[in-house]
């Protein structure tokens, strides 16, 4: 067992080591594929194959993984429904295969529910309820939940009866242990691989997404997160969240009020209420905007069956938003929440410059990186879509998409974007209610909900003109007094022959010419033996046999040098 697992705690049982090596042995699988397509085809100028076969290997992959957590459960549906939602860096192939993967599994049986629910509470259940529905009202990879009835004398005190109780699956924490360990053997091995090292740190991706895992399957902290976000809207009529009963919650169970009502994309449903659901997607996107940029504070799962749409007269239009289900959540650090609030300004006013600048202050893109071609590449998208809403994207022609995304798509791969911290709960949020909105309402324009909100931003940063027009002047004033210096210091360097100019594009380009002159010996070579004993293969099998197996040399000597210029 990998010690990993042993250090937090799981007990290496044999089917946790099963369990283990069957992830491993699913990704290591991949990603050798992956690697001989995407690295190693290509040095031999079979690039055409690699990007012929691509689409196909993708959806592969998919439906392998979307196969493997049905099967497994626990995380790995998590890890699915995370992948289906970076929409920025996995191809649709992918993304698209994914988007359907549910949290919902065959459910526990009961009696093993009511038996680690009565050992974490110290009382038997009937003492806690008056009725307990054995068949549950959702199964979870990591928990699942049952409609029940508060007994008379606890309902008094808490002020309703019908209520929920959400119980751990047994052994839940040993199997999210394996997973995470497994995790982040796999993030080791991807944080060696340039191609996507440059892009992001897979060790912390993997522990922030440990973070949160254990975080949502810890009921204690979940009602904690409730309370948190039931105050930050406390002043908002049209938002709510159920109440808890505190002293029937552990770390594995958690009691709260039944708030089941009108699922948020129940079109029919809605309507039958009185309720228009174009409105409703209005008021769902400025509440999650306002949890984004406002409270720093985010529901990071709002999925359809988190979000209920409840009637209730006293509620601003006669219904109210609940939201349910708070063991994943987000928090928006102070640096990421200012970069966040550029980047809504720039969308809104559709400034292509202002956005991409906006991304470097988030840490979505390195300050290295030249990204006069981005900014281009964004000017150009807001002129041709900006304020499209959903509906008038779909009539646009795909070959102009397409035309669109070969253009820039060069400039996007080459970029060294990365992934800073918290922004893969972000992402997910975004994506979400981008999606419930567009159920809603296929005409529904995004930029509705945005442009309110962000005219508010503009206002506020307008009231910080005088005061960021003083500091820039003060900064230019300074660099005014330091220039002659620095001339100054420029100029005897050169004189001295010290100042070394440096282009990083053409130094790449220099050491990808190295590496081709390197492998075309070899290759040529290994391409020579390998077709040679493929044509004579009936005439002489002995001889045939003989040249494939001397391929091989020359096979290894183009991998090392592959290796060596990654």
């Amino acid at each position: 067992m990998s010690p990993d697992v042993a250090s937090s705690g799981a007990l290496p049982t044999e089917i946790d080591r099963a369990r283990y090596r069957r992830i491993l042995r699913f990704a290591s699988r991949h990603l050798a594929h992956a690697w001989w397509f995407e690295l190693v085809l290509p040095r031999f100028g079979l690039q055409r194959i690699t990007e012929r076969t691509r689409p196909r290997r993708m959806r592969k992959f998919a439906r392998a993984f979307h196969g493997l957590a049905v099967e497994l459960g626990g995380l790995m549906i998590k890890v699915g429904q995370f992948m289906s939602s970076r929409l920025d860096v996995l191809p649709p192939e992918i993304t698209a295969e994914l988007e359907g993967l549910q949290d919902e599994v065959p459910p526990e049986p009961f009696a093993d529910i009511r038996r680690l629910a009565e050992a974490e509470l110290g009382v038997p259940l009937t003492t806690v309820f008056s009725h307990v529905e054995h068949e549950p009202l959702a199964a979870a990879s990591l928990g699942q939940a049952h409609a029940a009835i508060l007994a008379p004398s606890l309902a008094e005190d808490v002020g309703f009866s019908n209520a929920v109780l959400k119980v751990q699956r047994p052994g839940i924490d040993g199997i999210v242990a394996v997973d995470l360990a497994a995790l982040r053997k796999v993030g080791r091995w991807l944080s060696h691989v340039r191609l996507v090292s440059r892009r992001v740190d897979m060790p912390s991706l993997v522990e922030e997404f440990a973070v949160t895992s254990l975080e949502e399957i810890d009921y204690l902290q979940e009602a904690a997160n409730a309370e948190r976000f039931r105050e930050n809207f406390a002043g908002s009529a049209g938002v709510a969240v159920p109440e808890l009963v505190w002293e029937r919650t552990s770390r594995r169970v958690l009691t709260l009020q039944d708030v089941s009502a009108i699922k948020v994309t129940d079109i029919d449903a809605l309507r039958a209420a009185g309720v228009e659901p174009h409105d409703v997607a209005l008021r769902f996107a400025a509440v999650m905007f306002d949890q984004l940029f406002t409270h720093a504070f985010f529901h990071a799962d709002p999925h359809p069956g988190n979000v209920f749409v409840t009637p209730d007269d006293d509620a601003p239009e006669g219904w109210r938003l609940t939201f349910i289900d708070f063991g994943m959540m987000g928090e928006v650090p102070a640096g990421t929440r200012g970069a966040l609030r550029s980047m809504l300004i720039a969308a809104a006013t559709r400034d292509g410059r202002g956005l991409v600048a906006a991304m470097r202050e988030v840490g979505v893109l390195l300050p290295t990186a030249d990204a006069t071609e981005l900014e281009r590449a964004m000017t150009q998208l807001f002129a041709r879509f900006g304020g499209m809403g959903f509906a008038d994207l779909r009539e646009v022609d795909p070959r102009e998409f397409r035309d669109f995304g070969h253009e820039f798509s060069d400039v996007i791969r080459t970029l060294p974007f990365q992934l800073p911290e918290n922004f893969l709960l972000i992402i997910r949020a975004i994506s979400l209610t981008s999606g419930v909105c567009s159920s809603l309402d296929p005409k529904f324009n995004l930029w509705d909900a945005i442009e309110p909100y962000a005219q508010q931003l503009i206002r506020e940063e307008r009231g910080n003109v005088v005061g960021d027009a003083a500091r820039r002047a003060l900064d230019a004033a300074r660099a005014f007094a330091l220039l002659p210096g620095r001339i100054g210091s420029t100029l005897d360097r050169i004189d001295g022959g010290e100042l070394e100019v440096r282009s990083p594009q053409l130094e790449q380009r220099v050491r990808r010419a190295e590496a081709r002159r390197r492998n075309q010996t070899p290759a040529i070579l290994f391409g020579s033996l390998l077709i040679s004993g493929a044509l004579i293969r009936d005439a002489d099998a002995a001889l045939s046999t003989a040249f494939m197996l001397g391929s091989l040399a020359p096979l290894g000597a183009v991998v090392v040098n592959a290796l060596r210029g990654r």
